[in-house]
C-alpha cells in the first residue's frame, strides 16, 4: 500500500491539512477548480465526497451540498471523468469519501479500477464493515494499491481502534463524537480521546475531524495527532459565496500559514 509520503511526524513536522469538499457544488462542473485551488492554497490532501441521497453520517451543510450536487447531476461516472482530466495537474493525495451503496451499484472492483486510473490514493467509506472489509473487499483494494481509511470515535474501545488501524492505510480518521459531521456541539479539544489515541502506539498517522473552523482550531487539535480534516466550514465556503475561490484560498492559506 503507498502511503503518498503520509509519514508519523516528528515532533518538529507540520501537522498535515487535508481538506473534504462535495463533489458536483457550487455547479456541476467545479470540482477540478477547487481541487486545484486546495493543492495551490497548500493542503497536504483532499478528501472528495460522492453525493449520496441519504448521507446519514453527515450534518446539515455537508446532507444540503449533497442534495444541490444531485441536482447539478453528479454522478461517479462523471465523478471519473472530472478526476481523470486534472489526474496530472493535481498531485496532493486524492481520497475519494463516499457511502456503499453508490459504490456496490457501480461495482465495487470497477470503482476502485477506476480509482487506480483517476489518480485516486485511497478510500473512506464510513458504512463499509470492518469484517467485510477483511472478507472481501480488503483485497480488491489491495490489487489497485488503494488505501483505505477506518473511522474511530471516542466510544470506540482500545481494542477495536487498534484493530480498525491495523485495516487501515494511509491514516486513521479520529471523529470527535459519535455524532454527525459538522455538529456546533461537538468537543473540539477532547484531551483524554486524544491522549488515549496518541498512547496507543499505532501505525497509521492519526487525523483528527473535529468541527475545526480555523487556524486555532487545527492547531488544538494537531496537538498530540498528525493532521487534521477540515469538511464543514469549507463547503460553506462553497455554498453560501459567489467568489468562494478567493475566501476559500485565504481560509486554507491562514490555516496553512
Amino acid at each position: 500500500m503507498h502511503n503518498d509520503n503520509i509519514q508519523h511526524p516528528a515532533s518538529n513536522i507540520q501537522p498535515k491539512l487535508n481538506i473534504y469538499f462535495t463533489s458536483g457544488i457550487p455547479s456541476l462542473e467545479d470540482t477540478g477548480k477547487i481541487a486545484q485551488l486546495i493543492q495551490n492554497s497548500g493542503a497536504d490532501m483532499m478528501e472528495i465526497g460522492i453525493p449520496y441521497s441519504d448521507p446519514v453520517a453527515d450534518g446539515p451543510v455537508i446532507q444540503q451540498a449533497h442534495s444541490l450536487a444531485l441536482k447539478n447531476g453528479m454522478s461517479i461516472k462523471k465523478l471519473f471523468e472530472q478526476l481523470s482530466e486534472i489526474k496530472d495537474s493535481v498531485t496532493i493525495p486524492k481520497i475519494l469519501m463516499g457511502y456503499l451503496n453508490p459504490v456496490l451499484q457501480f461495482g465495487f472492483e470497477n470503482f476502485c479500477k477506476k480509482c487506480a486510473e483517476v489518480g485516486v490514493s485511497g478510500l473512506i467509506i464510513p458504512d463499509l464493515p470492518p469484517i467485510e472489509f477483511e472478507s472481501q473487499y480488503g483485497k480488491i483494494l489491495k490489487k489497485y494499491n488503494l488505501n483505505f481509511t477506518f473511522l474511530v470515535t471516542p466510544e470506540t474501545s482500545e481494542e477495536r481502534i487498534k484493530y480498525l488501524d491495523s485495516l487501515s492505510s494511509g491514516f486513521l480518521y479520529a471523529v470527535s463524537s459519535s455524532s454527525t459531521t459538522g455538529n456546533e456541539n461537538a468537543v473540539l479539544k477532547n484531551e483524554n480521546y486524544l491522549n488515549r489515541l496518541a498512547s496507543l502506539a499505532l501505525k497509521n498517522p492519526v487525523f483528527i475531524g473535529f468541527g475545526i473552523k480555523n487556524k486555532s482550531d487545527f492547531e488544538n487539535v494537531t496537538e498530540k495527532a498528525q493532521g487534521g480534516i477540515i469538511g464543514t466550514a469549507f463547503v460553506k465556503i462553497l455554498l453560501e459565496n459567489e467568489d468562494w475561490e478567493i475566501i476559500g484560498r485565504n481560509f486554507i492559506q491562514n490555516i496553512k500559514n
